[in-house]
């Protein structure tokens, strides 16, 4: 049974950094992708950034050069650190397990497929300008 238990987030003031954090466990695959997800109000939940299991990352161009998702082994815990915050990065964030089907290594989604497996709770952060 996969389980996913987020913390971090919380409230930072425009050029600011916050970090979240994913502990991930029982994961049945192979080969997946973590990932992290936001979502606001009355808006489709995007993908931000994928982190595969066997190593590469992936960004939506909208963090590009401001995040970056990593993964302590030895803790089970994915990591987004986001620096440079803008208020809108204001959002409830997600991280995901994504089974991964392809040739290549992970790329981040725009929107969650079928083959998202398990959501953690999600976690608020409040960008203000």
């Amino acid at each position: 049974q996969v389980q996913l238990a987020q913390s971090g987030g919380g409230s930072a003031q425009a050029g600011g950094s916050l970090t979240l954090a994913c502990v991930v466990s029982g994961v049945p695959y192979s080969r997946y992708c973590l990932d992290w997800f936001r979502q606001t109000p009355g808006k489709e939940r995007e993908g931000v950034a994928t982190l595969q299991n066997s190593g590469g990352t992936d960004y939506a161009d909208s963090v590009k050069g401001r995040f970056t998702i990593s993964k302590d082994n030895e803790k089970n815990t994915l990591y987004l650190q986001m620096n440079s915050l803008k208020p809108e990065d204001t959002a409830m964030y997600y991280c995901a397990v994504r089974r991964w089907r392809g040739a290549g290594l992970c790329t981040v989604v725009p929107r969650p497929t079928v083959e998202v497996y398990s959501w953690g709770q999600g976690i608020q952060v409040n960008v203000s300008a």
